[in-house]
């Protein structure tokens, strides 16, 4: 397990960093993840924590590859969610189990890279003072179809929930503790994303966005299918709307 070594130029440090990652049928990238994981956050950060999800049932060695992390980072928090059955609401228990003045996450799979752009936030949110630096895909590196509806769907979910943020979908977040905590997530699917920045700006968060690489899926294939996730989104997002809306 070795990758490129690299170099974080001379910058300011978060004064506590948690990162979360949630993996789900992510065998092929576990290890990548989490050990650029701890080399960025050792660079950016005067204190980290580094937290791995399981987040379900996957059907190949996922928590293996996982656990044989723990071995090589012994402080590596894991949350082994195999029963899952809130999807990418998972997130919700990292969130939970984070201890430290920031938080970050982004998927398993790879296609964002930590140790490319986590800095571009961090450097982003000493410009601006923002409490959520948002990450915004440059180019969607998925089959066509896929970049179609997502853009579609970015549009539609802006204009919904009136979103601060070009790209909800993007999950390569920074976000400041203080103002997480004034909101409650409830959502049981892919609608916590959403509901998640529309309850941020409800309650005064200052946003700012990033640009960031989306690169090829390297390992396996998405977890939801091309119907499964436009029915999740439409019916996830319009009871989302209807429950904000609700007088």
């Amino acid at each position: 397990m070795l990758f490129p070594s690299f170099i974080i130029h001379k910058m300011k440090k978060l004064k506590s960093l948690s990162i979360i990652i949630p993996f789900f049928n992510d065998e092929a990238t576990v290890s990548r993840q989490i050990t650029f994981a701890y080399s960025v956050a050792e660079q950016v950060s005067n204190k980290f924590e580094i937290i791995a999800i399981h987040g379900g049932d996957s059907i190949d060695n996922t928590y293996s590859e996982i656990i044989k992390m723990k071995l090589i980072y012994p402080d590596l928090k894991i949350l082994n969610k195999k029963n899952n059955q809130e999807g990418y609401a998972v997130i919700k228990s990292g969130f939970k189990e984070s201890k430290n003045e920031w938080i970050f996450y982004t998927d398993g799979d790879a296609q964002y890279h930590i140790e490319e752009d986590l800095i571009k936030l961090i450097e982003k949110y000493f410009k601006t003072g923002a409490d959520v630096i948002n990450g915004y895909k440059i180019k969607r590196h998925d089959n066509l179809i896929r970049v179609l509806l997502g853009k579609v769907y970015a549009f539609l979910a802006k204009k919904m929930f009136n979103l601060p943020i070009r790209d909800v979908d993007c999950d390569f977040r920074l976000i400041r503790r203080k103002i997480l905590n004034k909101i409650q997530l409830d959502s049981k699917d892919s609608s916590i994303l959403p509901e998640m920045i529309y309850k941020l700006n409800r309650a005064g968060a200052k946003f700012a966005e990033v640009p960031v690489s989306h690169y090829p899926r390297i390992y396996g294939r998405s977890n939801y299918s091309t119907l499964e996730l436009i029915k999740e989104k439409i019916i996830g997002d319009i009871n989302l709307f209807l429950k904000l809306n609700k007088k």
